[in-house]
């Protein structure tokens, strides 16, 4: 009989996000997305920006849970059965607010253009904060049931 769940690790340099028994994850590559399941063959990737899924089996109620979660940047490793995500950023969407997500999107929206060789470096660093503030905001109404 095959597996049903597989072991899921979220950290960052500075705290142990969650690690647990997962049904599914699906993860935001740098190229796209990307799902996982028990008994899936090995992979490292790059980690993009985005919402990071997660269900897992509720031991309490029965049924299947979702937890999401905005990550940034780093690795993820899939081998016999442990996924490990290497995130430079994960934040649990319960601790991600609307009003904060559209206050970071206005202070990236509101970043000066620059001029010259800088204007390009600029406009990127104004794109990725854009975006950034962007996703925060779109897994935190999700959170909030909006």
């Amino acid at each position: 009989m095959a597996k049903k769940t597989f072991r899921c690790q979220l950290v960052t340099p500075t705290a142990r996000v969650t690690d647990d028994e997962a049904l599914y994850v699906n993860l935001p590559l740098w190229d796209g997305l990307m799902g996982f399941i028990p008994g899936r063959g090995p992979i490292l990737a790059r980690l993009g920006m985005g919402e990071m899924t997660m269900e897992f089996q509720d031991k309490d109620h029965g049924g299947v849970v979702t937890r999401s979660f905005f990550v940034e940047g780093g690795t993820a490793k899939m081998e016999n059965d442990v996924l490990t995500v290497l995130a430079d950023t994960a934040i649990p969407a319960e601790e991600l607010t609307v009003n904060s997500a559209e206050a970071e999107w206005r202070a990236a929206n509101a970043m000066p253009a620059g001029s010259g060789a800088t204007a390009l470096a600029q406009a990127d660093a104004k794109t990725a904060a854009m975006d950034r503030a962007r996703a925060k905001m779109v897994i935190a109404k999700k959170s909030d049931g909006i």
